[in-house]
């Protein structure tokens, strides 16, 4: 009988204490906010998933309208322009009129003929006013398809190894923050750059609603190899230093919590790091807010406060649940407390008369002493 009681109460005493070390841990690991609190550090959550973890490099370059896209609109005849239909920064359609050209050719009223635009796109230059004189062979204006551009990133020659036509790259520009890009290595630059060592890699790029324009200036994660089924979290909410990272996730229960979680990290590229160990797929993990997080100090709510409020009921202070025993113990301590201040305040009256007993007694032997000497010196001069 003791050699069965004895292991089980060792199992019941030590889960006490690990739930008592879990409890704690809780507490000091668990940042609780008001909903003010969660707008001004602008807090934002993702999802830990398992995903295809892809292992990148990082590259600029630059938005380039394709050659083979850009129209030139020009008279086949000399004249003076009569009419301009568009400025730069207009769409027009293949066949719609743009300009109207009075031919110098002799006539009453002379003949007048239509420009009309080669292809669909962007009017990207206008080198004309109206009343100017046009001669043969001269440029009026630019017209560019944008519905297709080219990406070009300026790549590290040791990398352009790695590289094959059909290389995807997720491309953002700083002009469009918002916006998501895709391309695809088309081919890479005649010539490397002897100053900079790297070779231009050409990537061909969607841009159905004609966002992109060229020159702007694009960044590049360009993807070298993809792994399967790895749970991965953006980069934002990664925190610590090397030998100690942390994120912080959603707590499940409360709202308005985050709690600091310990992780174990594989492999970064640009955009993602890989988690080994600490997060679960589903974890609410913050990334706007975590580095804020870090340094938001005391909670504006206790952690015993957000608990009680969700489960109606209360909490200890570290955040465990208050069992009958604990809150007997607890009402006891609060008893003990108060007959401590009472014996205190019973302590502090009794001495407090004693001291006044002793200086009414000392004030008392003063003052015979002083009449004592008066005296004797009374009688010494009448002497």
């Amino acid at each position: 009988m003791k050699r069965t009681l004895i292991p089980l109460l060792l199992c019941i005493t030590a889960s006490g204490i690990s739930h008592a070390e879990g409890d704690a841990k809780r507490s000091s690991n668990t940042v609780v906010l008001d909903q003010t609190g969660v707008k001004n550090l602008n807090i934002e959550t993702v999802e830990a998933e398992e995903t295809d973890f892809e292992q990148t490099i990082f590259s600029l370059g630059r938005i380039k309208a394709i050659s083979n896209k850009v129209a030139a609109v020009s008279s086949r005849i000399a004249g003076r322009i009569v009419e301009l239909k568009v400025i730069a920064g207009d769409t027009v359609k293949a066949g719609d009129e743009v300009a109207r050209i009075e031919s110098r050719q002799p006539g009453d009223p002379p003949p007048v003929i239509s420009l009309t635009a080669p292809l669909s796109g962007l009017v990207t230059s206008v080198d004309a006013r109206l009343g100017d004189p046009l001669d043969l062979g001269k440029a009026l204006l630019e017209i560019t398809d944008l519905s297709e551009v080219y990406a070009i990133a300026c790549v590290p020659e040791h990398q352009a190894g790695r590289m094959k036509p059909g290389t995807v790259a997720h491309i953002k520009v700083a002009a469009l923050p918002n916006e998501k890009f895709e391309g695809e290595l088309l081919r890479f630059g005649t010539s490397a750059d002897k100053e900079t060592s790297t070779l231009d890699a050409i990537f061909r790029l969607p841009n159905p609603g004609g966002l992109l324009r060229a020159e702007m200036r694009a960044e590049f994660s360009i993807v070298l190899a993809k792994r399967s089924n790895v749970v991965s979290v953006p980069r934002a909410a990664l925190q610590g230093e090397s030998s100690n990272r942390f994120v912080y996730v959603k707590d499940f229960d409360l709202p308005n919590a985050f709690v600091k979680t310990k992780v174990q990290v594989g492999e970064l590229n640009d955009r993602f790091v890989e988690i080994i160990s600490g997060l679960l797929p589903a974890d609410e993990v913050v990334t706007r807010g975590a580095y804020s997080l870090s340094f938001a100090g005391a909670s504006s709510v206790s952690l015993k406060e957000a608990l009680d409020a969700a489960h109606g009921h209360e909490h200890a202070a570290d955040g465990s649940e208050l069992t009958p025993e604990a809150k007997a113990k607890m009402a006891a301590e609060h008893g003990h407390e108060h007959e401590h201040e009472d014996h205190a305040e019973v302590d502090a009256s009794r001495l407090w008369k004693y001291a006044t007993i002793v200086l009414s007694v000392l004030l008392l032997l003063s003052v015979l002493t002083r009449k004592t000497q008066a005296v004797d010196e009374a009688e010494k001069g009448a002497a």
